[in-house]
């Protein structure tokens, strides 16, 4: 092939010759960001722990100053409704208001499904067992899926909803 000259080019004598991209099907990451999930949950963090978190301050410890006395039976008494509300949510939509305020959603790995009961009260659980160690919490930063410990320990994962 004769090498094209810039002058035939910008005259339109010849065709410049681009090399074109190629496109892979479907390369959109189905993965909720690290900056959704963090969103959902400060959204979650205000619309259900606060409000739990007062009636066990102010009506079961009778003040700040009770919970203050025993920390950590305030802290069961408050972690353990948190659960079952998460659970209840995602139970019957695969979301909680965090998640749904930000289009994104709970599936399953394996049967790309909302998850069972079990799974996500086992998720929601060892959620509490990774906030304690930090690290669980971390690794979403330096994984590509955005995985927390317990989506990899629940095989669920958190997905842009379509």
């Amino acid at each position: 092939m004769a090498k094209q000259r810039f002058r035939d080019v910008k005259q339109g004598k010849q065709q410049e010759k681009v090399p074109k991209k190629v496109k892979s099907p479907s390369t959109e990451d189905p993965y909720a960001s690290v900056g959704l999930k963090i969103k959902a949950f400060l959204t979650d963090a205000f619309m259900l722990v606060m409000p739990i978190m007062y009636v066990v301050f102010y009506l079961v410890m009778d003040g700040r100053e009770g919970f203050a006395e025993d920390m950590l039976m305030g802290w069961v008494y408050i972690l353990i409704p948190l659960i079952l509300v998460q659970t209840i949510f995602m139970t019957l939509t695969g979301q909680t208001p965090g998640y749904r305020a930000y289009n994104i959603t709970l599936i399953d790995e394996n049967t790309k499904e909302k998850p069972s009961l079990f799974v996500i009260l086992f998720r929601n659980l060892s959620a509490i067992l990774s906030l304690f160690t930090l690290i669980g919490w971390a690794l979403m930063f330096f994984r590509k899926d955005n995985k927390t410990l317990h989506d990899l320990l629940s095989a669920t994962a958190v997905v842009n909803k379509k």
